[in-house]
């Protein structure tokens, strides 16, 4: 069973941040509310954590995953970002994006993409992702919290916050609740590995990303 966690949406608990912090820095797996949907997440360097990531959503290892940084400037740690990439990403972040960029040797393998060497990264726009990730001083596995059931369907999309954590409740360590009802718009995914960027999925915001990535005549 789940410990929740009830943090304050616009200025989160030190105190209760920092619980959390512990727990993920010793492989916990946490449910949290992000500027697009309710996430599953971990700490991204730690490998058993990541691993019961993917065994909850059922993905393959050659399927990579997400995850979110605090900054602009941390991205660069764990990305290789073009001039070109550095100055649409600029515009964009912090929000509901999620960009694709050849990846460092920070990036762990199991995250990655292993034909192309790409990962996908976010920089949110919500207090309580980035005081975790100020807290943590580690980039945090961002993955949607809808399931597949049998038939390969995802229930969980549009569930209403408190069918969500109940179905979730045994198979995460942790649950955080802002009071936010779980949103059902994924973000936008934007391709920057090659020198012209491509959207990839249109999720929220992807007018914006049109507009910036579209260079003018």
């Amino acid at each position: 069973m789940a410990t929740l966690y009830t943090i304050h949406a616009e200025t989160p608990q030190t105190r209760l941040i920092e619980q959390i912090v512990d727990a993920l820095r010793n492989g916990a797996v946490m449910l949290y509310p992000t500027d697009t949907v309710y996430a599953i997440g971990c700490d991204l360097n730690v490998k058993s954590a990541v691993e019961r990531v993917r065994r909850i959503k059922q993905l393959s290892n050659d399927k990579p995953l997400t995850f979110l940084c605090p900054s602009l400037s941390n991205i660069a740690q764990y990305a290789w970002v073009s001039d070109p990439a550095y100055r649409l990403m600029k515009h964009l972040i912090p929000g509901p994006y999620t960009f694709l960029l050849p990846a460092t040797k920070l990036v762990p393998r199991l995250v990655q993409n292993p034909k192309r060497k790409t990962t996908g990264i976010r920089v949110p726009d919500h207090p309580v992702c980035l005081a975790l990730l100020q807290a943590l001083g580690n980039p945090i596995i961002s993955t949607s919290a809808h399931l597949l059931d049998e038939d390969g369907n995802a229930p969980t999309v549009g569930l209403e916050q408190a069918k969500l954590f109940d179905q979730l409740d045994k198979l995460v360590d942790v649950i955080i609740d802002n009071g936010s009802e779980p949103g059902s718009e994924m973000s936008t995914i934007l391709d920057l590995t090659e020198e012209e960027p491509t959207i990839v999925r249109q999720g929220l915001g992807w007018e914006a990303a049109i507009a910036w990535a579209t260079p003018a005549s």
